[in-house]
């Protein structure tokens, strides 16, 4: 298929909807990872979201090298799955008392949702980017993909080794 038709194609416009999409979703989050982080009342919990908006503006940056790469503009198209995601994460800051490690287990809860959904996009449009001979875009998609899939191992981590046996206990 040359670049041209598949350019024309409603799975490639599909893919660049689905990227702009992701797009929105990353800068949503980006904005909401300082209110997690000042929530958070374990250092450690504190630290981990700090480091994630740190990745999540590399995420953001391999993003436009992709809509670059594409020949496309970089931008964001409301993402309604993010957007009630993160609605979420704040109800459960709401909800929850300010210096308890309930809320701690409440902020993992919150940003394993959102790691699971990154994971999942960001899986799909890997393989999406590989059946378009799109190696490029896949390698920057498969780089993004390991980081998100790390950073919900370490929200696991913090969640096993401490986080919910003191909830429990409050």
């Amino acid at each position: 298929m040359t670049d041209e038709k598949m350019k024309n194609s409603d799975f490639y416009k599909f893919f660049v909807e689905e990227l702009k999409d992701l797009y929105w979703a990353e800068n949503a989050l980006l904005k909401d990872l300082p209110k997690m982080e000042s929530a958070a009342t374990s250092k450690e919990l504190a630290e981990s979201f700090s480091k994630h908006a740190e990745e999540t503006r590399q995420h953001i940056n391999r993003l436009e090298k992709i809509f670059e790469h594409l020949g496309e503009k970089a931008e964001g198209v409301k993402c309604e799955a993010m957007e009630g995601i993160l609605k979420e994460g704040k109800s459960i800051i709401e909800d929850t008392t300010k210096d308890t490690m309930t809320r701690d287990a409440g902020l993992v809860l919150a940003a394993q949702k959102v790691e699971h959904y990154e994971i999942a996009t960001y899986g799909t449009l890997k393989v999406f980017a590989a059946h378009m001979g799109q190696k490029e875009v896949e390698m920057l998609l498969a780089e993004t993909l390991d980081n998100e899939k790390a950073t919900n191992g370490t929200l696991t981590g913090l969640a096993e080794r401490f986080i919910n046996k003191q909830a429990v206990s409050e």
